[in-house]
């Protein structure tokens, strides 16, 4: 503390690093207001510049606009504050006392599910809007289902602009009840729901006194709140090798460390470990963060690993316990979302990024399309274009160390890139 009592700028900055991160997405069919919703969560929590508020309030006048037009916070490419909506994935940042947060605003039409789909893949929780003029719609349901394919653990439906619907509790009722009932056919664990006037404010940051029948939480008061340090994996422990350290420097000469980010699970020195694809076993010597030597680290800590024996390891192995391996193989099913021009090539070879590793693939198999707005699966249309989802097979050159998707979204998970352009065209979820 500073002589004020006040804490020193050093306290602050420690303090504000070691703040819980909660990184979550917004989806919701066009003119929902999640781009409005953002800028009222922004604006109420007192997360706005002096001049980023002038800006807006300057433009809302230029479109003739009555009072300040919150969107305009988020929606910052030109086509969108011309036509009102929101294109690609918009990245903001702001924090409470309580948490830091990380908001992707992604776009609601059906064009851009591949930018949803970016936007949602590392994201802890999801905010689905749903208006209340308009219910649930075929939007609705591919907006859930890819929070489900995507194992979003934390699903917040908020119904919103219910000032256009006198705040009606028998429609917010009407709304849950239709959700809820496709929703049973997801893979979502945490549903909630909160009825939201982001325009005016209600049920955001502040509690609403017109709507009295709500008895839940605020839409700020879930983000706070929300548990999430239990969505980590913590039990099978992978670290994907993405460097190796060499100093060759005379206090460090036979330093050999393994540099990377833990995908899950903890580790600890002294452990018996196994190198993949090697197979040869080892201990743990010291656990390297920074300048400081640890005794254990854990998900998703980026730290360097010593052995104590010496084994010829490399980018893209993987360190693991030795009493838990990842599945080993080159043939993987998959969802993949497309997001190419170029359609899904069936026998087509593609580069496979998994975790710190580069290999080459052969598509075996197109198994099926889904179609989303409905969740059903299309056996005959073999064709996958872009922003389409569908079931496939791979084999690959090498195998690959990895977990199914639903138990662990790093391992689980990779991209494929065309070998000619070099351009990301699909990610891919492992089964």
């Amino acid at each position: 503390m500073g002589l004020d009592g006040k804490p020193t700028i050093k306290e602050f900055d420690s303090g504000y690093l070691n703040m819980e991160l909660l990184r979550f997405t917004t989806a919701g069919s066009v003119d929902d207001g999640k781009s409005t919703l953002i800028g009222r969560l922004l604006y109420d929590s007192k997360a706005i510049f002096q001049d980023q508020m002038e800006a807006i309030e300057q433009a809302s006048f230029r479109k003739g606009e009555e009072g300040v037009n919150l969107a305009l916070l988020t929606d910052g490419l030109r086509d969108e504050r011309a036509q009102g909506i929101t294109i690609d994935v918009a990245y903001r940042y702001f924090a409470t006392p309580k948490r830091k947060f990380i908001i992707a605003d992604t776009p609601g039409h059906i064009q851009y599910t591949r930018n949803m789909v970016t936007g949602a893949s590392t994201a802890n929780a999801a905010i689905i809007l749903v208006d209340a003029r308009n219910g649930v719609l075929e939007q609705t349901i591919r907006h859930a289902y890819i929070a489900s394919l995507l194992q979003i653990p934390h699903v917040f439906v908020c119904i919103n602009k219910m000032d256009l619907v006198d705040f009606s509790e028998k429609t917010y009722d009407e709304i849950k009840t239709k959700f809820n009932t496709f929703a049973g056919k997801l893979d979502v664990k945490d549903v909630r729901f909160v009825p939201i006037s982001a325009k005016l404010g209600d049920n955001v940051v502040t509690r609403s006194e017109k709507m009295n029948w709500y008895q839940g939480p605020t839409l700020m008061y879930l983000l706070e709140n929300v548990h999430i340090a239990g969505d980590i994996n913590y039990s099978d422990a992978r670290f994907p090798v993405q460097n190796v350290i060499r100093p060759l420097t005379d206090k460090y000469h036979d330093y050999r460390g393994y540099a990377g980010r833990i995908s899950s699970g903890v580790f600890k020195v002294g452990e018996k470990i196994t190198a993949l694809p090697s197979g040869f076993s080892s201990k743990i010597k010291t656990i390297d963060f920074g300048d400081e030597t640890l005794g254990f680290a854990y998900a998703p800590q980026s730290v360097t690993i010593t052995l104590e024996d010496d084994i010829d390891i490399s980018r893209g192995d993987m360190i693991v316990k030795e009493s838990n391996v990842p599945n080993i193989s080159q043939d993987l099913d998959l969802m993949i979302c497309w997001f190419n021009e170029k359609p899904l090539q069936e026998r087509g070879k593609y580069l496979v990024k998994h975790t710190s590793a580069d290999v080459k693939c052969l598509i075996k198999e197109i198994t099926y399309k889904v179609n989303i707005n409905n969740l059903e699966e299309n056996r005959e249309d073999k064709l996958i274009k872009m922003n389409d989802i569908a079931r496939i097979s791979i084999r690959t050159t090498k195998p690959l160390f990895f977990d199914s998707y639903k138990n662990n979204r790093i391992t689980g998970s990779l991209i494929l890139v065309d070998e000619g352009t070099n351009e990301t065209v699909g990610a891919g979820m492992i089964i």
